[in-house]
Order: C-alpha cells, then structure tokens, then sequence
C-alpha cells in the first residue's frame, strides 16, 4: 500500500495496528497534540532532546493539515490510533475528530520505523517486521532535558543484531538523523535500566537468538512520556498522542532526510 492509501485506510477504519511493515521507503512520525500555550515549551523540548524527539513538522494552532510530510493529510483520523491523556486518565481511540480544538497544536516527530529500510538494504532483518508485531520499546533511567512542564525518562526501541553485524547496524542507521539516527546503546539491558527484555513498557517483545546482541535506538516515545507525566502532575490540562506503534505516514521519501 501507498502512503495515502494507507492514511485513506485509517481515516476509514479498516486498518488498525502498527505501521512498521508499511510503506517500505517512506517517512513514517510519531504524534503528539498539545494546547497552543505550552506548543513553544515544547518545541524547546524537541531541541533540547532532539535525539528522541527530531522535529519533522509543526502545525498551526487549530490546523489538522500536514504540508511538509503529506499534501493536506488529517492528523485527527490518518492514523491508525490515538491515546488522549486527562487528569488521572488515559483513552484509546479511533480518531480525534471530535477532541481537536481551535487551539490544539500539532507536531510529527521521527520515527525508527524510517530507517529500517536501511537496515534491510545492508542485509540486516528486522525481527519485530519479521514476525508483524510491534517493536519492543523500554522506559530507561536516563533522564530527558526538561522544558516547561516536560520531563521525564528516555525511551527506547530494540532490535536484535548478530554482534558480527553491529558496526553495519551503526553505519546503516548513523545518515539518518532526523529519525533516531545510530543506536544510543547495544549491549547489557541493565546499562539502561532495564530489568527485563521480555516485558517492554510499550510494544511486543521479540526474541534473541545465540550471537545476537540487543541494539537499543532514541524512541520519539520518550516525548509520550513527557507530556503523559504532565498533564498527570496537573501542569498540562490535556494532550494526544498516536497509539504506540501507530504512526503518521507521510508521503516524503526516507532518502530525502539523509545525510549523504
């Protein structure tokens, strides 16, 4: 499927799920919805971390339309699903048609799921594409860059890797630094602060087999967290995401955000 056939798709609610094994070679973005007055708080955020969080695209104030990443694409149902965050709650939904307001602002962030065509081209497979699950992604203890109301822990996403193919797995994902670029770490889980690679916080676990190393990337998911644990402490009043997983996908070609 295409870009907009997948976008028409999800506005029609007949697909739901993760996008990773879609539209090989194309941009693919995390979400996220915040209210005008905290939009500069967290476009500094971005900056501040913008190895988790590379900004692709903002918004105005009360457009749900994209221009850089898509002709006119509808951030309120072009994706397959949608988390809102209210005081002490957290919903799920379809679309958010009905919860875009005159002074919601948008932003799209990179996605890991981008550069997995690089990987692929150097002959490394991606084992959550592999099996159609999502990608296993983790809460570290690695502290973000606060902004505003933003903080929080860093996220991660993993892919297994045969350790001979490590230095490949660095060079094929380092040129594309508007969507995570090169790992953040490989190795000991623990280094990070994760307990348990069968229980990510977010996204499926995928198995390791022997002479393969776990290989962790910046997750756009670390910005989830920032704006879940504000709007929990009561500084926000509301905000969106995409479901996790459940990315934008844009029509603007992977290569075009490539440092050659």
């Amino acid at each position: 499927m295409l870009p907009d056939e997948i976008r028409t798709a999800c506005r029609e609610g007949r697909h739901h799920g993760p996008t990773a094994h879609l539209a090989p070679g194309f941009v693919q973005a995390n979400l996220v919805i915040v209210p005008e007055a905290f939009a500069e708080d967290f476009a500094g955020f971005c900056a501040a971390n913008a190895k988790a969080c590379p900004l692709l695209e903002r918004l105005a104030p009360g457009s749900p339309f994209t221009k850089r990443l898509a002709a006119h694409a509808d951030v309120r149902c072009d994706l397959p699903g949608y988390r809102i965050f209210t005081r002490g709650e957290r919903s799920d939904v379809d679309n958010i048609r009905d919860r875009f307001t005159a002074d919601a602002t948008a932003f799209l962030l990179g996605c890991s799921f981008s550069f997995e065509e690089g990987l692929k081209e150097a002959g490394i497979g991606v084992r959550h594409v592999e099996l159609g699950c999502n990608v296993p992604m983790y809460r570290t203890t690695r502290d973000v860059h606060g902004v505003g109301p933003f903080c929080g822990k860093h996220v991660v996403s993993m892919r297994p890797i045969p350790e001979a193919l490590l230095e490949r797995a660095y060079a094929a994902t380092r040129p594309y630094a508007a969507v995570h670029g090169e790992p953040v770490h490989h190795g000991d889980p623990n280094a990070l602060g994760i307990a348990d690679l069968a229980d990510p916080d977010y996204g499926d676990a995928v198995p390791l087999y022997p002479g393969e190393v776990p290989v962790f990337w910046a997750c756009g998911v670390t910005s989830q967290e920032a704006v879940e644990g504000a709007v929990n402490r009561g500084e926000l009043p509301w905000a969106i995401t995409h479901q996790p997983g459940m990315m934008f996908v844009g029509d603007l070609c992977v290569e075009t955000l490539k440092i050659l």
